[in-house]
Protein backbone atom coordinates (compact mmCIF):
# COMPACT_ATOMS: atom_id res chain seq x y z
CA UNK A 1 0.00 0.00 0.00
CA UNK A 2 1.26 3.69 -0.73
CA UNK A 3 1.04 6.30 1.06
CA UNK A 4 0.13 10.45 0.72
CA UNK A 5 1.18 12.75 3.65
CA UNK A 6 -0.50 15.82 3.37
CA UNK A 7 1.13 17.93 5.07
CA UNK A 8 -1.34 21.01 6.36
CA UNK A 9 -4.92 20.97 7.86
CA UNK A 10 -6.09 24.19 6.48
CA UNK A 11 -8.56 24.02 3.44
CA UNK A 12 -6.14 23.47 0.69
CA UNK A 13 -4.84 20.45 2.77
CA UNK A 14 -8.60 19.20 3.13
CA UNK A 15 -9.49 19.16 -0.16
CA UNK A 16 -6.16 17.36 -1.37
CA UNK A 17 -6.60 14.64 1.14
CA UNK A 18 -10.26 14.25 0.60
CA UNK A 19 -9.47 13.52 -2.97
CA UNK A 20 -6.99 11.61 -2.55
CA UNK A 21 -8.87 9.66 -0.16
CA UNK A 22 -11.66 9.25 -2.50
CA UNK A 23 -9.48 7.87 -5.62
CA UNK A 24 -7.52 5.90 -3.46
CA UNK A 25 -10.37 4.03 -1.67
CA UNK A 26 -10.03 0.84 -4.05
CA UNK A 27 -6.94 2.09 -4.89
CA UNK A 28 -4.73 0.35 -2.02
CA UNK A 29 -3.71 4.29 -1.07
CA UNK A 30 -3.64 5.38 2.47
CA UNK A 31 -3.96 9.43 3.23
CA UNK A 32 -2.23 10.96 6.23
CA UNK A 33 -2.79 14.44 7.13
CA UNK A 34 -0.52 16.14 9.45
CA UNK A 35 -1.56 19.52 11.33
CA UNK A 36 1.01 21.90 13.75
CA UNK A 37 -1.98 23.18 15.25
CA UNK A 38 -4.23 21.40 17.49
CA UNK A 39 -7.31 21.71 15.38
CA UNK A 40 -7.58 21.29 11.69
CA UNK A 41 -9.36 24.16 9.28
CA UNK A 42 -6.31 26.58 9.28
CA UNK A 43 -7.95 29.90 8.49
CA UNK A 44 -11.24 28.07 7.81
CA UNK A 45 -12.80 27.14 11.38
CA UNK A 46 -15.06 27.93 13.85
CA UNK A 47 -14.19 28.36 17.63
CA UNK A 48 -16.17 28.28 20.65
CA UNK A 49 -15.82 31.65 22.38
CA UNK A 50 -16.05 32.16 26.13
CA UNK A 51 -16.75 35.90 26.08
CA UNK A 52 -20.02 35.54 24.13
CA UNK A 53 -20.31 32.17 25.32
CA UNK A 54 -21.13 31.49 21.18
CA UNK A 55 -19.35 29.44 18.72
CA UNK A 56 -18.46 31.59 15.93
CA UNK A 57 -15.61 31.62 12.77
CA UNK A 58 -12.67 32.85 12.84
CA UNK A 59 -13.30 35.30 9.63
CA UNK A 60 -16.57 35.37 7.87
CA UNK A 61 -16.85 34.03 4.08
CA UNK A 62 -19.17 34.81 1.46
CA UNK A 63 -18.90 32.08 -1.42
CA UNK A 64 -21.31 32.59 -4.53
CA UNK A 65 -23.24 30.13 -6.72
CA UNK A 66 -19.77 30.33 -8.98
CA UNK A 67 -17.35 28.74 -6.49
CA UNK A 68 -17.75 25.46 -8.61
CA UNK A 69 -14.93 23.56 -6.36
CA UNK A 70 -15.92 24.71 -3.01
CA UNK A 71 -20.03 22.91 -4.66
CA UNK A 72 -18.14 19.74 -5.61
CA UNK A 73 -16.45 19.13 -2.04
CA UNK A 74 -19.32 19.62 -0.36
CA UNK A 75 -21.13 16.98 -2.28
CA UNK A 76 -18.19 14.67 -2.30
CA UNK A 77 -18.27 14.99 1.39
CA UNK A 78 -21.93 15.21 1.78
CA UNK A 79 -22.58 18.50 3.43
CA UNK A 80 -23.68 21.00 0.68
CA UNK A 81 -27.06 21.27 2.92
CA UNK A 82 -24.70 23.13 5.40
CA UNK A 83 -24.25 25.99 3.04
CA UNK A 84 -27.44 28.33 2.62
CA UNK A 85 -28.04 30.99 0.29
CA UNK A 86 -28.14 34.66 1.67
CA UNK A 87 -29.97 36.05 -0.85
CA UNK A 88 -32.24 34.13 -3.06
CA UNK A 89 -32.83 35.80 -6.01
CA UNK A 90 -29.04 37.01 -6.14
CA UNK A 91 -29.03 39.92 -4.60
CA UNK A 92 -25.95 42.41 -2.72
CA UNK A 93 -26.82 44.96 -0.08
CA UNK A 94 -25.64 48.07 0.97
CA UNK A 95 -26.04 51.11 3.32
CA UNK A 96 -24.28 54.44 2.72
CA UNK A 97 -23.64 55.24 6.55
CA UNK A 98 -22.78 58.72 5.63
CA UNK A 99 -26.22 59.59 3.59
CA UNK A 100 -28.47 56.28 4.96
CA UNK A 101 -29.16 55.51 1.45
CA UNK A 102 -30.06 51.96 0.77
CA UNK A 103 -29.69 49.89 -2.23
CA UNK A 104 -29.57 46.43 -3.28
CA UNK A 105 -27.39 45.28 -7.17
CA UNK A 106 -29.97 42.31 -8.51
CA UNK A 107 -27.94 39.97 -10.86
CA UNK A 108 -30.95 38.63 -13.35
CA UNK A 109 -31.22 34.21 -13.00
CA UNK A 110 -29.82 34.07 -16.39
CA UNK A 111 -26.83 33.21 -17.85
CA UNK A 112 -27.06 36.73 -20.03
CA UNK A 113 -26.16 39.77 -17.60
CA UNK A 114 -28.92 42.25 -19.06
CA UNK A 115 -29.61 43.26 -15.14
CA UNK A 116 -27.18 46.23 -16.62
CA UNK A 117 -30.20 47.59 -18.43
CA UNK A 118 -32.31 47.76 -15.69
CA UNK A 119 -32.02 50.56 -13.55
CA UNK A 120 -33.76 49.00 -10.84
CA UNK A 121 -30.72 46.08 -10.37
CA UNK A 122 -28.22 48.33 -11.13
CA UNK A 123 -26.71 50.84 -8.40
CA UNK A 124 -28.57 54.33 -7.91
CA UNK A 125 -27.06 57.07 -9.73
CA UNK A 126 -24.83 54.78 -12.31
CA UNK A 127 -25.52 53.99 -16.20
CA UNK A 128 -25.31 51.24 -18.81
CA UNK A 129 -21.87 52.74 -19.96
CA UNK A 130 -20.48 52.64 -16.80
CA UNK A 131 -20.44 49.00 -16.34
CA UNK A 132 -18.68 48.54 -19.54
CA UNK A 133 -15.64 49.88 -18.22
CA UNK A 134 -15.46 46.34 -16.44
CA UNK A 135 -14.06 45.13 -20.21
CA UNK A 136 -10.66 46.68 -19.41
CA UNK A 137 -10.38 44.19 -16.14
CA UNK A 138 -10.74 41.47 -18.52
CA UNK A 139 -8.07 42.65 -21.06
CA UNK A 140 -5.90 43.85 -18.26
CA UNK A 141 -2.32 42.92 -18.27
CA UNK A 142 -0.06 41.38 -15.78
CA UNK A 143 0.85 44.66 -14.15
CA UNK A 144 -1.86 46.28 -13.82
CA UNK A 145 -4.40 47.31 -10.91
CA UNK A 146 -7.88 47.64 -10.45
CA UNK A 147 -7.52 50.94 -10.07
CA UNK A 148 -5.58 51.34 -13.10
CA UNK A 149 -8.72 49.49 -15.28
CA UNK A 150 -11.59 51.98 -13.76
CA UNK A 151 -12.71 55.39 -13.11
CA UNK A 152 -12.15 55.75 -9.47
CA UNK A 153 -14.03 58.72 -9.53
CA UNK A 154 -17.30 57.14 -10.64
CA UNK A 155 -20.45 56.21 -8.48
CA UNK A 156 -20.12 52.94 -9.49
CA UNK A 157 -16.26 53.14 -8.60
CA UNK A 158 -17.33 54.24 -4.98
CA UNK A 159 -20.00 52.38 -4.03
CA UNK A 160 -19.30 48.57 -5.96
CA UNK A 161 -16.31 48.15 -7.52
CA UNK A 162 -14.09 49.65 -4.45
CA UNK A 163 -15.98 47.34 -1.83
CA UNK A 164 -16.03 44.52 -3.64
CA UNK A 165 -12.47 44.62 -4.81
CA UNK A 166 -11.18 45.01 -1.36
CA UNK A 167 -12.86 42.15 0.11
CA UNK A 168 -12.12 40.01 -3.34
CA UNK A 169 -8.10 40.91 -2.68
CA UNK A 170 -7.91 42.19 0.18
CA UNK A 171 -5.62 45.10 -0.66
CA UNK A 172 -6.77 48.53 -1.85
CA UNK A 173 -7.60 48.67 -5.10
CA UNK A 174 -4.75 50.61 -6.51
CA UNK A 175 -2.73 47.85 -5.16
CA UNK A 176 -4.31 45.02 -6.35
CA UNK A 177 -4.01 42.70 -9.37
CA UNK A 178 -6.39 43.81 -12.14
CA UNK A 179 -6.22 40.37 -13.31
CA UNK A 180 -7.95 38.52 -10.45
CA UNK A 181 -10.16 41.06 -10.05
CA UNK A 182 -10.82 41.12 -13.27
CA UNK A 183 -11.18 36.69 -12.89
CA UNK A 184 -14.01 37.49 -9.94
CA UNK A 185 -15.92 39.87 -12.47
CA UNK A 186 -15.72 37.09 -15.49
CA UNK A 187 -17.08 34.90 -13.52
CA UNK A 188 -19.88 36.47 -11.72
CA UNK A 189 -21.40 39.77 -12.16
CA UNK A 190 -20.80 38.93 -16.43
CA UNK A 191 -22.76 35.32 -15.89
CA UNK A 192 -25.99 36.32 -14.50
CA UNK A 193 -27.82 35.39 -10.92
CA UNK A 194 -26.81 31.96 -10.68
CA UNK A 195 -23.07 32.81 -10.45
CA UNK A 196 -23.49 35.77 -7.90
CA UNK A 197 -26.18 33.95 -6.01
CA UNK A 198 -24.77 34.56 -2.37
CA UNK A 199 -24.48 31.59 0.13
CA UNK A 200 -22.72 31.45 3.89
CA UNK A 201 -22.12 28.53 6.28
CA UNK A 202 -25.41 27.84 7.98
CA UNK A 203 -23.82 26.41 11.53
CA UNK A 204 -20.39 27.93 10.81
CA UNK A 205 -16.98 26.88 8.81
CA UNK A 206 -15.76 24.06 10.74
CA UNK A 207 -19.65 22.21 10.47
CA UNK A 208 -19.63 23.16 6.93
CA UNK A 209 -16.48 22.22 5.99
CA UNK A 210 -14.05 20.86 8.54
CA UNK A 211 -15.79 17.94 10.44
CA UNK A 212 -17.49 16.48 6.72
CA UNK A 213 -14.28 16.34 5.62
CA UNK A 214 -12.09 14.56 8.22
CA UNK A 215 -15.12 12.53 9.25
CA UNK A 216 -14.90 11.57 5.16
CA UNK A 217 -11.12 10.91 5.48
CA UNK A 218 -11.91 8.72 8.42
CA UNK A 219 -14.41 6.97 6.70
CA UNK A 220 -11.93 5.85 3.82
CA UNK A 221 -8.88 4.86 6.40
CA UNK A 222 -7.26 7.77 6.30
CA UNK A 223 -5.48 9.33 9.56
CA UNK A 224 -5.33 12.83 10.74
CA UNK A 225 -2.24 13.93 13.28
CA UNK A 226 -2.58 17.14 15.07
CA UNK A 227 0.31 18.97 16.76
CA UNK A 228 2.55 17.57 14.48
CA UNK A 229 4.92 20.36 13.05
CA UNK A 230 7.15 19.61 10.02
CA UNK A 231 10.55 20.52 10.71
CA UNK A 232 12.50 19.10 7.82
CA UNK A 233 12.09 17.19 4.22
CA UNK A 234 14.79 14.51 4.06
CA UNK A 235 15.94 14.59 0.60
CA UNK A 236 17.61 12.08 -1.93
CA UNK A 237 17.95 11.42 -5.55
CA UNK A 238 15.68 14.31 -6.65
CA UNK A 239 12.79 12.88 -3.93
CA UNK A 240 11.42 13.22 -0.61
CA UNK A 241 12.67 9.99 1.50
CA UNK A 242 11.51 11.22 5.09
CA UNK A 243 9.46 13.43 7.24
CA UNK A 244 11.20 15.01 10.20
CA UNK A 245 8.62 15.91 12.78
CA UNK A 246 9.15 17.44 16.39
CA UNK A 247 10.13 13.75 18.05
CA UNK A 248 9.37 11.35 14.99
CA UNK A 249 10.97 10.91 11.35
CA UNK A 250 8.55 9.41 9.06
CA UNK A 251 10.26 7.60 6.16
CA UNK A 252 9.02 7.61 2.55
CA UNK A 253 8.67 4.03 0.90
CA UNK A 254 9.00 3.63 -2.77
CA UNK A 255 5.21 4.76 -4.58
CA UNK A 256 5.04 6.89 -1.65
CA UNK A 257 4.49 10.88 -1.92
CA UNK A 258 3.80 14.18 -0.18
CA UNK A 259 1.89 17.48 -0.34
CA UNK A 260 2.75 20.26 1.68
CA UNK A 261 -0.41 22.70 2.29
CA UNK A 262 1.81 25.05 4.52
CA UNK A 263 1.45 28.58 4.21
CA UNK A 264 4.22 30.48 1.94
CA UNK A 265 6.67 31.23 4.51
CA UNK A 266 6.51 27.55 5.76
CA UNK A 267 6.85 26.30 2.49
CA UNK A 268 9.81 28.63 1.51
CA UNK A 269 11.38 27.30 4.75
CA UNK A 270 11.44 23.77 4.19
CA UNK A 271 11.90 24.20 0.10
CA UNK A 272 14.72 26.63 0.48
CA UNK A 273 14.81 28.88 -3.47
CA UNK A 274 11.32 28.46 -3.75
CA UNK A 275 9.89 31.35 -4.69
CA UNK A 276 6.68 32.48 -3.35
CA UNK A 277 4.82 35.76 -2.39
CA UNK A 278 6.40 37.15 0.49
CA UNK A 279 4.25 40.29 2.09
CA UNK A 280 0.65 39.81 3.57
CA UNK A 281 -2.04 41.79 4.39
CA UNK A 282 -4.67 41.40 7.80
CA UNK A 283 -8.13 41.20 7.91
CA UNK A 284 -10.00 42.14 11.09
CA UNK A 285 -13.17 40.83 12.64
CA UNK A 286 -15.93 41.25 15.05
CA UNK A 287 -18.12 39.57 16.54
CA UNK A 288 -21.34 40.79 18.85
CA UNK A 289 -23.97 39.11 21.28
CA UNK A 290 -26.93 40.66 21.09
CA UNK A 291 -29.84 40.13 23.60
CA UNK A 292 -32.33 39.12 20.91
CA UNK A 293 -31.92 37.98 17.42
CA UNK A 294 -29.63 39.79 15.38
CA UNK A 295 -31.38 41.06 12.69
CA UNK A 296 -30.24 43.45 9.51
CA UNK A 297 -31.71 46.01 7.73
CA UNK A 298 -34.70 44.50 5.30
CA UNK A 299 -34.31 41.36 7.29
CA UNK A 300 -31.18 40.20 5.38
CA UNK A 301 -27.73 38.10 6.37
CA UNK A 302 -25.30 40.57 5.38
CA UNK A 303 -24.99 43.42 4.08
CA UNK A 304 -22.25 45.92 2.67
CA UNK A 305 -21.68 48.99 4.54
CA UNK A 306 -20.17 52.01 2.81
CA UNK A 307 -18.63 55.24 4.69
CA UNK A 308 -17.90 53.92 7.48
CA UNK A 309 -14.83 51.28 9.00
CA UNK A 310 -17.04 48.19 8.99
CA UNK A 311 -17.06 46.29 5.10
CA UNK A 312 -19.65 43.86 5.67
CA UNK A 313 -22.31 42.85 8.56
CA UNK A 314 -23.28 39.42 8.59
CA UNK A 315 -26.02 37.95 10.67
CA UNK A 316 -26.08 34.61 12.64
CA UNK A 317 -28.57 34.00 15.67
CA UNK A 318 -27.90 36.47 18.01
CA UNK A 319 -24.63 37.66 16.32
CA UNK A 320 -23.60 40.38 14.38
CA UNK A 321 -20.25 39.97 12.82
CA UNK A 322 -18.42 42.38 10.93
CA UNK A 323 -15.39 41.90 8.34
CA UNK A 324 -12.90 44.62 7.57
CA UNK A 325 -10.12 43.60 5.03
CA UNK A 326 -7.23 45.37 4.17
CA UNK A 327 -6.77 45.93 7.42
CA UNK A 328 -3.37 46.81 8.28
CA UNK A 329 -4.17 50.14 9.49
CA UNK A 330 -6.38 48.99 12.05
CA UNK A 331 -4.43 45.66 13.25
CA UNK A 332 -2.12 46.96 15.59
CA UNK A 333 -4.95 49.04 17.42
CA UNK A 334 -5.75 47.76 21.05
CA UNK A 335 -9.06 44.83 20.92
CA UNK A 336 -11.14 47.43 23.00
CA UNK A 337 -10.88 50.22 20.60
CA UNK A 338 -11.48 48.31 17.62
CA UNK A 339 -14.45 46.68 19.04
CA UNK A 340 -15.69 50.54 20.15
CA UNK A 341 -15.45 51.87 16.80
CA UNK A 342 -16.65 49.13 15.15
CA UNK A 343 -20.11 49.02 16.91
CA UNK A 344 -20.48 52.66 16.23
CA UNK A 345 -21.40 51.20 12.50
CA UNK A 346 -23.22 48.37 13.50
CA UNK A 347 -25.35 50.29 15.92
CA UNK A 348 -26.00 53.03 13.23
CA UNK A 349 -26.56 50.69 10.18
CA UNK A 350 -28.93 48.10 12.56
CA UNK A 351 -31.00 50.95 14.84
CA UNK A 352 -28.96 49.45 17.79
CA UNK A 353 -28.01 52.34 21.28
CA UNK A 354 -24.64 53.11 21.74
CA UNK A 355 -24.28 50.66 24.84
CA UNK A 356 -21.85 47.91 23.35
CA UNK A 357 -23.13 44.71 24.30
CA UNK A 358 -20.35 41.38 24.62
CA UNK A 359 -17.62 41.77 22.09
CA UNK A 360 -14.95 39.67 20.42
CA UNK A 361 -12.21 40.89 17.97
CA UNK A 362 -10.24 38.69 15.60
CA UNK A 363 -7.16 39.78 13.84
CA UNK A 364 -5.84 37.33 11.48
CA UNK A 365 -2.77 39.66 10.62
CA UNK A 366 -1.43 37.54 7.43
CA UNK A 367 -4.76 36.33 6.69
CA UNK A 368 -3.60 36.54 2.80
CA UNK A 369 -0.62 37.29 0.74
CA UNK A 370 -0.40 40.67 -0.78
CA UNK A 371 -2.71 40.59 -3.84
CA UNK A 372 -0.30 43.05 -6.23
CA UNK A 373 0.19 42.36 -9.44
CA UNK A 374 3.57 41.93 -8.74
CA UNK A 375 3.13 39.33 -5.86
CA UNK A 376 0.99 37.38 -8.02
CA UNK A 377 3.30 36.69 -10.73
CA UNK A 378 5.60 34.88 -7.47
CA UNK A 379 3.12 32.32 -7.16
CA UNK A 380 4.47 28.57 -8.12
CA UNK A 381 2.56 26.18 -9.54
CA UNK A 382 1.58 22.56 -7.62
CA UNK A 383 4.84 20.53 -9.44
CA UNK A 384 7.71 21.04 -7.37
CA UNK A 385 11.40 19.70 -8.73
CA UNK A 386 10.92 16.75 -6.05
CA UNK A 387 9.39 14.22 -8.23
CA UNK A 388 7.01 13.12 -5.27
CA UNK A 389 6.27 16.53 -4.00
CA UNK A 390 3.40 19.18 -4.79
CA UNK A 391 1.98 21.99 -3.16
CA UNK A 392 -0.63 23.47 -2.29
CA UNK A 393 -2.58 26.41 -0.69
CA UNK A 394 -4.51 29.65 -1.57
CA UNK A 395 -1.07 31.51 -2.49
CA UNK A 396 -0.44 29.21 -5.51
CA UNK A 397 -1.26 29.76 -8.91
CA UNK A 398 -4.59 29.05 -9.12
CA UNK A 399 -5.22 32.33 -11.31
CA UNK A 400 -8.08 33.33 -8.10
CA UNK A 401 -7.43 35.84 -5.15
CA UNK A 402 -6.79 33.68 -2.36
CA UNK A 403 -10.13 32.46 -0.54
CA UNK A 404 -11.72 29.05 0.33
CA UNK A 405 -12.67 28.40 -3.41
CA UNK A 406 -8.81 28.87 -4.53
CA UNK A 407 -7.13 26.55 -1.87
CA UNK A 408 -9.65 24.28 -2.86
CA UNK A 409 -8.89 24.84 -6.14
CA UNK A 410 -4.83 24.35 -5.66
CA UNK A 411 -5.73 21.18 -3.39
CA UNK A 412 -7.58 19.66 -5.74
CA UNK A 413 -4.65 20.28 -8.43
CA UNK A 414 -2.06 19.21 -6.02
CA UNK A 415 -3.74 15.75 -5.72
CA UNK A 416 -4.12 15.69 -9.49
CA UNK A 417 -0.61 16.23 -9.59
CA UNK A 418 -0.13 13.69 -7.14
CA UNK A 419 -1.69 11.29 -9.36
CA UNK A 420 -0.63 12.19 -12.21
CA UNK A 421 -0.82 9.63 -15.27
CA UNK A 422 -2.26 6.89 -12.74
CA UNK A 423 1.36 6.82 -10.89
CA UNK A 424 1.61 8.94 -7.55
CA UNK A 425 5.34 9.19 -8.21
CA UNK A 426 6.13 11.11 -11.83
CA UNK A 427 9.20 12.63 -13.44
CA UNK A 428 10.56 15.98 -11.53
CA UNK A 429 9.75 19.22 -13.39
CA UNK A 430 11.28 22.64 -13.54
CA UNK A 431 10.29 25.59 -10.91
CA UNK A 432 10.06 27.54 -14.60
CA UNK A 433 7.20 25.05 -15.36
CA UNK A 434 5.89 24.85 -12.16
CA UNK A 435 4.99 28.25 -12.02
CA UNK A 436 2.83 28.50 -15.61
CA UNK A 437 -0.42 30.41 -15.93
CA UNK A 438 -3.30 28.61 -14.91
CA UNK A 439 -6.62 29.50 -16.20
CA UNK A 440 -8.84 32.01 -14.20
CA UNK A 441 -11.80 31.58 -12.47
CA UNK A 442 -14.05 33.00 -9.69
CA UNK A 443 -13.64 33.45 -5.50
CA UNK A 444 -15.57 36.23 -2.94
CA UNK A 445 -14.23 36.70 0.29
CA UNK A 446 -16.12 39.14 2.01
Amino acid sequence: MTTVHVVGAGMAGLAAAVSLASDGASDGRRVILYEAAGQAGGRCRSLRDPVLDRTIDNGNHLLLGGNRAVFALLDRIGARDRLVAAADPAEFPFLDLGTGERWALRPNGGPLPWWMLVPGRRVPGTRLRDYLALLKLLRAGPDATVADCLDTESVLYRRLWEPLAVAALNIAPDRGSARLMGAVVAETFLRGGAACRPFVAARGLSDTFVDPALAHLASRGGDLRLKARLRRLVTEDGRVAALEFAGETVELRAGDAVVLALPPAGAAELLPGLAVPEEHTAILNAHYRLDRPAVLPGGRIFLGLIGGTAEWLFARDDVVSVTVSAADRLIDRPADDLAALLWRDVASACGLGPAMPPARIIKEKRATFRQTPADSERRPGPVTDLSNLSLAGDWTATGLPATIEGAIRSGNKAAAAVLDSGSVERPARTAMQASQRRPLDISQRA
